[in-house]
């Protein structure tokens, strides 16, 4: 359903963007704007204030040209100076961006893709200066039953700098067993298994991460670089050169000179190359950038500044994820040291102008604002004003902040002046919603694949948009966008990416440190030795070599070699206590599991009879979804993942069935569990009986009171509060209200479970981050059990939890994939200093973001708070704690989650489930007292937008750390991968001990 608004590009007609140009459109109408501005002959770049910006205008451009006409060349995630690597797949998407742009005919050939005619590119990609050539790096390319030297290809790959592994897992990683090579591309979805037979190209299949088998065969390879340094011999003697000038670089200097690829090697750039080139260098000559909102612009360019140096003065501390201190290379003569360009590592707004002048290029802006006024800003100095163009023609309308009445009503007039109006929608289902919406207002709309057919006094409503609404009254045209009726901002409509998700607790061979226990399902607990290769019958496989306990006494231990296809068959030990080691083919192990099933018959007996008295209990048997129902899940606003459609499925079938539901919904923080518990009370609602939410935190109270009003809204549903956030006689009329029936749903906090709460008709008790709620809340709870459906969600299940569920005794589902396109949270463990939390806070309010700083003393808060107002004077800092009044509490929050303040400064109140997704920087002082899920629930708190997420967990520097400390703070930096909260909670059996299990 690509380019569904394009008819509508006839009748705006092809607007010019001349040198000079300055065009006022409020920013909604930008993306029409632009893409009637195009020309099959030259290429606009259009730069935005921030990355998200860009990624909004890509989408949303979609709906008017074809996606292969629109490119993005994005930012990296990380400033220049860091000792960090960008994202494999975001260098990709440059590169690609670059060599599409450069080389159009044969990235053609290449990719099957048409040249693009816009380039959409965040400001900061702009002045960021580059490694020279970079759009002339070609990728790695192969078709199948093409002829190639194995050989040439495993270099062709190393020269790209792909990380040669035994097993690939990442992006940008590959591997080589005789004739088969494993390659992971940083811009597919899945890695492709490549097989030779000879020097021809048998097959090229994609193939699942998790366990390594075939999906479906495919036609080629394209494979971009992954670095945009490549280590070639000029790279290479430089970095040799300079190890003796920059001593405090000369371990990386060192591995790049002998072409190791290096975490964090792209901020040596300056002193690796003779030149740096500037990203308007690279375009065609005829090209014209389009600055959008400069105002924006310039305020973001010097913020940018700001914040570089000040990155650059901070002190970095070593720490488990890899920082290392920034490398000052304006100090370093020779090279491109000295240019200006490395100082800071941005352009400024000046220095861009003039390279687009030296390139040869146009510049014209355009903005909500006259020109004139423009003009006088000036955007670094530099006069937008220019040849102004004038009014585009299109008009804002006023913000009606989802008051559907209101937009309908200017839809009604519109019509009556003979107008043409569209609605645009993020989806189908909000599509059919608006439809209804209008027809309640006595409008006549139809839902319309895309805008061709022209209806007169219909409201065309259009599925699969992203953006914002406008007027143009000279073509009597207006479009309203679905976010003006709801408030809502739509998420934009882009292609989901399914992550490479991971088996159950499957050993991995290179996770495994010689000495680690493991468990073989015949054999039992064993040492590993090593991972090894061997020639069998003239065919070389990998083995993993596991010892066991010597068969007699003085003689060395057996050895067992697993071959790792059958990696099924291992386990890692999990537990507290280091096992003894059993025989090879010994009874020693057959006994124990002997045992272990003793035991577990015995607890299974006892959780048999409290199941059994549950499933003996007829519960209540709901019906089939309703119209409503359907209703309520086409409105959402998100496109679902394949995990949570499963789940929903699974939840509902429980529901059909005549036995109480007990379901666990294990899904990683902020992967849609709310949605799924949104269903399953509405369904419950439909069938005639109550719903109770329970919450751990009355902050998780108020916005799940919320979530599901704003969802429950178009529906006669009545959703009510109860926690210390109500007063005595609001949380009277509550409790009547359960009693009486009037109250369809209740979400509270252990208030809910106390005496004094009855209920008419409970037919759901759902229960939100299970594992923080103790026994004797869970008995209380168990009263309720034996015959109400009860829907459990949990990111990590605490051990006894997630022994129920692992064994069978419950019901589990797992989400397993993120939504939208998020990024892995970098983890910084470290010493605290004040330097580096400076420039971390400074980093966030950069892109506009906001910062969570756990301080968990109620004592000592505002000292903290106060001390961080000194350390960055113009950040907003708000205090939040349990001890504060409810009002004031709930104010703060609030203001928060409105963005009125910056930086909030509180306990681990935060801890659960607060959604703030303009939130994306976590720093947790004294991180070496907090619990494993503790932490990994804290750092759940940030990185639930697209953004790239930062979690600093913090210990004061002169303290020694335990040896429990110091293992929960290295699992939490080990497992920064989307969907790590189950592995957080084996590692924490492991920690804790398993149990009786």
């Amino acid at each position: 359903m690509s380019r569904p608004l394009a008819p509508l590009l006839s009748s705006l007609g092809a607007h010019s963007i001349g040198d000079g140009d300055h065009l006022t459109a409020p920013p909604a109408a930008c993306p029409a704007l632009l893409a009637s501005a195009v020309k099959d002959d030259s290429l606009l770049v259009v730069l935005t204030a921030t990355g998200n910006d860009a990624e909004a205008l890509e989408a949303a451009l979609g709906a008017y040209l074809d996606p292969q006409l629109i490119a993005l060349f994005p930012n990296w995630e990380t400033l220049p100076h860091e000792r960090l690597s960008p994202r494999s797949d975001t260098v990709a998407r440059r590169l690609a961006t670059l060599r599409r742009v450069a080389h159009p005919a044969q990235a053609a050939q290449e990719t099957g893709l048409l040249a693009p005619r816009i380039v959409v590119a965040p400001l900061r990609a702009a002045l960021q200066p580059l490694a020279p050539g970079l759009a002339d790096l070609a990728p790695v390319r192969l078709l199948r039953g093409e002829r190639v030297d194995l050989t040439d290809l495993v270099r062709s790959l190393a020269d790209a700098a792909y990380s040669r592994v035994d097993m690939v897992e990442r992006r940008g990683e590959f591997a080589v067993r005789g004739g088969i090579v494993d390659v992971f591309a940083p811009t597919d979805p899945h890695p492709v298994r490549i097989e030779f037979f000879g020097d021809e190209v048998e097959s090229i299949r994609q193939f699942s991460v998790a366990d390594q088998r075939s999906l479906v065969e495919v036609e080629r390879l394209w494979a971009p670089p992954c670095r945009e340094v490549l280590l070639t011999e000029e790279v290479q003697r430089r970095a040799a050169a300079m190890q003796s000038v920059l001593p405090a670089a000369a371990d990386l200097l060192g591995r790049l000179a002998t072409g190791q690829v290096v975490e964090g090697m792209e901020s040596l750039l300056p002193i690796l190359v003779d030149h740096l080139e500037t990203f308007p260098q690279l375009l065609p000559r005829g090209t014209r950038i389009v600055a959008l909102e400069p105002e924006r612009l310039a305020r973001r360019a010097a913020d940018l500044h700001s914040t570089a140096e000040e990155f650059l003065a901070a002190a970095w501390v070593g720490a488990t994820a890899g920082a290392e201190a920034p490398l000052e290379l304006g100090a370093v003569a020779g090279a491109a040291a000295d240019s200006p360009l490395a100082k800071g590592g941005f352009l400024t707004l000046d220095e861009l102008h003039e390279a687009i002048d030296a390139a040869g290029l146009g510049w014209a802006t355009i903005g909500p604002f006259g020109g004139v006024g423009v003009g006088e800003v000036g955007v670094g100095g530099i006069d937008v004003g220019g040849d102004d163009a004038g009014q585009a023609g299109f008009v804002a309308l006023e913000s009606f902040r989802g008051r559907a009445g209101a937009a309908l009503e200017l839809a009604r007039t519109r019509i009556a002046e003979g107008w043409r109006v569209v609605v645009a929608a993020a989806g189908v289902g909000s599509a059919h919603r608006i439809v209804e919406q209008c027809r309640d207002a006595d409008l006549i709309a139809r839902v319309s694949e895309d805008a061709s057919e022209v209806a007169p006094g219909v409201i065309d409503v259009v599925p699969g948009v992203s953006g914002g609404g406008f007027q143009v009254p000279e073509q009597r045209l207006l479009v309203l966008h679905e976010s003006d009726l709801t408030g809502r901002a739509a998420a934009a409509v882009g292609p989901k990416v399914k992550v490479p998700s991971r088996r159950r607790n499957v050993v991995d061979p290179l996770q495994l440190r010689p000495g680690d226990f493991v468990v073989h399902e015949s054999h039992g607990v064993g040492r590993f030795v090593e991972l090894t290769k061997r020639t069998v019958r003239g065919v070389e496989r990998e083995y993993l070599v596991i010892e066991y306990a010597p068969s007699k006494k003085g003689h060395a231990g057996d050895r067992l070699s697993v071959p790792t296809d059958q990696l099924d068959l291992i386990t890692k030990y999990v537990g507290g206590e280091a096992p003894s080691v059993n025989k090879m083919g010994g009874a020693d192990w057959a006994k124990t599991k002997g045992r272990a099933r003793k035991a577990v018959k015995e607890i299974a007996a006892e959780l048999i009879r409290l199941y059994s008295a549950r499933m003996a209990t007829k519960g209540r048997e709901f019906g089939q979804d309703t119209p409503w129902q359907r209703e309520l899940e086409e409105a959402f606003a998100f496109v679902e993942t394949p995990d949570q459609l499963s789940t929903i499925d699974d939840v509902k079938a429980d529901m059909e069935k005549p036995v109480p539901m007990d379901r666990l919904v294990c899904g990683d923080v902020g992967f849609g569990k709310t949605e799924i518990a949104v269903r399953a009370a509405f369904k419950a609602i439909q069938d005639g009986t109550q719903v109770a939410l329970l919450c751990p935190t009355t902050l998780l109270v108020k916005q799940h009171v919320d979530t599901f009003a704003e969802r429950f809204a178009p529906f006669p549903v009545k959703v009510v509060a109860l926690s210390r956030f109500q007063s005595d006689k609001e949380a009277k009329a509550v409790v009547e209200g359960l009693a009486d029936g009037t109250v369809d749903m209740v979400i509270g906090t252990h208030r809910l479970i106390t005496g004094s709460v009855r209920f008419k008709h409970l037919g759901l008790a759902i229960i939100d981050e299970e594992q923080r709620f103790g026994v004797e809340h869970k008995e209380t709870l168990k009263a309720l059990r034996t015959d109400v459906d009860v829907l459990s969600m949990s990111a990590t299940p605490i051990p006894r939890t997630l022994e129920l569920a692992v064994t069978g005794i419950r019901e589990m589902s797992t989400l397993a994939t993120p939504p939208e396109e998020r990024h892995p949270i970098l983890t910084y463990v470290g010493p605290q200093e004040s330097a580096q939390v400076a420039a971390a806070i400074r980093r966030e309010l950069l892109r506009d973001g906001q910062v969570f700083y756990i301080h968990n003393s109620v004592k000592s808060i505002t000292r903290a708070a106060m001390q961080l107002a000194e350390l960055v004077p113009e950040a907003r800092i708000a205090v939040a704690h349990g001890q504060m009044g409810e009002k004031q509490l709930e104010q703060v929050i609030v203001d928060y989650y409105d963005k009125q303040y910056d930086v909030l400064v509180c306990t681990t109140i935060v801890e659960t489930g607060l959604d703030i997704s303009n939130a994306n920087t976590l720093i947790v002082e004294r991180a070496d007292t907090f619990g494993l899920s503790q932490l990994h629930q804290l750092r759940g708190r940030v990185g639930r937008g697209r953004d790239r997420a930062y979690a600093y967990f913090l210990y004061p520097p002169e303290r020694t750390l335990t040896e429990t400390a110091h293992d929960r703070l290295q699992t939490i930096a080990a497992n920064t991968e989307l969907g790590s909260g189950m592995a957080v909670a084996l590692k924490d059996l492991e920690i804790r001990g398993a149990g009786n299990l």
